[in-house]
């Protein structure tokens, strides 16, 4: 049975360590805390990718716990692919250009 994965595309991997970096400026550890409810969401949504809302026809959002983000996401043939790293009040569906052609 092939590994499952979590891939980011750059953009939303860029919005994640952006977010890291607010944390950390904002409190001493908050970061940290942010990267464990990354890293729980994308989990969840590995194992139960169709489980979370619909974000778009083909794409899923699965909430993070103690933050105002979703991880927008796709399942693919090797796990899922993460497009956003999306704020609740923010830019509505800003990334959905990332996920033509992918």
């Amino acid at each position: 049975m092939p590994v499952r994965r979590v891939r980011f595309v750059v953009a939303a991997r860029r919005e994640f360590l952006a977010q890291v970096i607010h944390y950390n400026e904002e409190e001493p550890g908050l970061g940290a805390r942010f990267t464990k409810a990354v890293e729980e969401a994308t989990a969840r949504a590995l194992a139960f990718p169709f489980a979370d809302s619909p974000a778009t026809e083909d794409t899923r959002r699965v909430l993070l716990k103690d933050f105002p983000f979703a991880v927008v996401y796709r399942q693919d043939a090797n796990g899922i692919t993460v497009f956003a790293l999306a704020h609740h009040a923010r830019r509505p569906d800003y990334w959905q250009p990332r996920t033509r052609d992918r």
